[in-house]
């Protein structure tokens, strides 16, 4: 694969290989309706609370997280449960790595209910992810733009649509340098679950 190139109304930037990888029909349309009716059905979501600035905020968006026994997920110390991987997730987590020869010991599911659920500017930054994290989404089901800005330059924002079954991995300093967010919408919108395989460092 070539280089990633996002367009926005006024310029076009091409990000390179080694910053985001992307593979649009990661999964097929079967795989990908059979993985999304089993995590709206199974999965134990849950909403979740989050400090910002001095507030205590509910998240828009459920969430749920699945790993072996050395990841756990927290959230402004807010820790998660941790979910035995289940026959699908792992699966798809040793499928991830064998092509792109990563490591993951966690994903993060999170559901999009509606064009109402969002995730704001943020990079996924924490000591747990080490220096440079490598972090492989999935996206199933309702396609949402998935939004990148410069962390120093709010005016360069870019723009990629993720569909049903897209895969995409972010790696390098992305996390160091740009900001990411799935924002809210005014256009009517289904169902979206997206999986984060993440790897975890013992502390």
């Amino acid at each position: 694969m070539g280089q990633l190139s996002l367009f926005d109304a006024e310029e076009f930037y091409e990000f390179p290989k080694d910053l985001l990888e992307y593979r649009e029909n990661f999964l097929s349309s079967k795989e990908a309706d059979e993985l999304k009716d089993i995590l709206l059905k199974t999965a134990p979501w849950e909403q979740r609370t989050q400090k910002m600035y001095d507030k205590t905020v509910v998240t828009p968006r459920l969430t749920a997280w699945y790993g072996g026994n050395d990841s756990s997920y927290d959230l402004d110390g807010n820790v998660s449960g941790t979910n035995p991987w289940t026959p699908e997730l792992y699966a798809l987590k040793e499928r991830i790595e064998k092509e792109f020869g990563y490591k993951f010991n966690g994903v993060l599911l999170n559901l999009y209910r509606d064009n109402n659920d969002s995730v704001a500017w943020h990079r996924d930054k924490e000591s747990r992810y080490g220096k440079c994290p490598v972090i492989a989404s999935i996206s199933l089901g309702q396609t949402r733009n998935f939004d990148f800005r410069k962390k120093d330059h709010h005016q360069s924002k870019y723009s990629l649509p993720l569909p049903h079954g897209s895969l995409l991995i972010m790696k390098g300093d992305l996390q160091e340098n740009w900001e990411h967010r799935i924002a809210k919408s005014i256009i009517a919108m289904k169902e979206r679950i997206n999986l984060t395989f993440r790897l975890i460092l013992n502390r």
